[in-house]
């Protein structure tokens, strides 16, 4: 699971700069990958909030970043989006939105309101159903840098399409 999810960063975040950041903190080892293999909700409760914890107790030196693989029960993409607004939910009742923030990927990513087979999706498709922890202060620091974030997404589309179906799906083999 962690092989594959280090060929897709490889792959696709990285290899088409789809996220500018990734590239040093993967570089240096920075990124910490959890596997989950809970079911229940006190399971999948108890392994958010150890990789929180896991997370802010650590020096951002060791782990920048922190990607929260589920094995199992999050296939369907509605249930995967069920837990991510729980955690977002827990992330806010601890008061920890200012501290960390979630991003989300999984491999039949949808954006509401874009057409099923339209390649955007493919910018958040991943192996497996995977959230994204990241610490608020760092992405402060490197969008501080950017005149224009929301260019970064329209070139993560550009980008894609320019590469076209045959080769996104052939990187992305998960998410046809």
């Amino acid at each position: 699971m962690v092989e594959n999810t280090r060929r897709w960063l490889d792959q696709m975040v990285v290899g088409l700069n789809l996220c500018p950041f990734s590239s040093s903190v993967i570089a240096r080892n920075q990124v910490f990958y959890a596997v989950c293999d809970a079911t229940t909700d006190a399971e999948l409760q108890q392994f958010y909030l150890t990789e929180l914890q896991r997370l802010l107790e650590t020096n951002e030196n060791d782990v920048a970043t922190s990607l929260l693989m589920f094995t199992q029960g999050l296939e369907e993409f509605g249930d995967f989006l069920d837990v991510l607004d729980w955690f977002q939910q827990l992330l806010e009742q601890a008061e920890l939105t200012e501290h960390v923030q979630l991003a989300s990927f999984h491999p039949q990513y949808q954006f509401e309101g874009v057409a099923a087979d339209d390649l955007s999706h493919f910018t958040n498709r991943s192996p497996y159903p995977t959230i994204h922890l990241l610490r608020q202060d760092q992405m402060t620091k490197v969008l501080a840098h950017v005149s224009d974030p929301e260019k970064i997404y329209l070139d993560n589309i550009k980008a894609l399409n320019k590469l076209g179906r045959r080769e996104v799906e052939a990187l992305c083999p998960w998410g046809k």
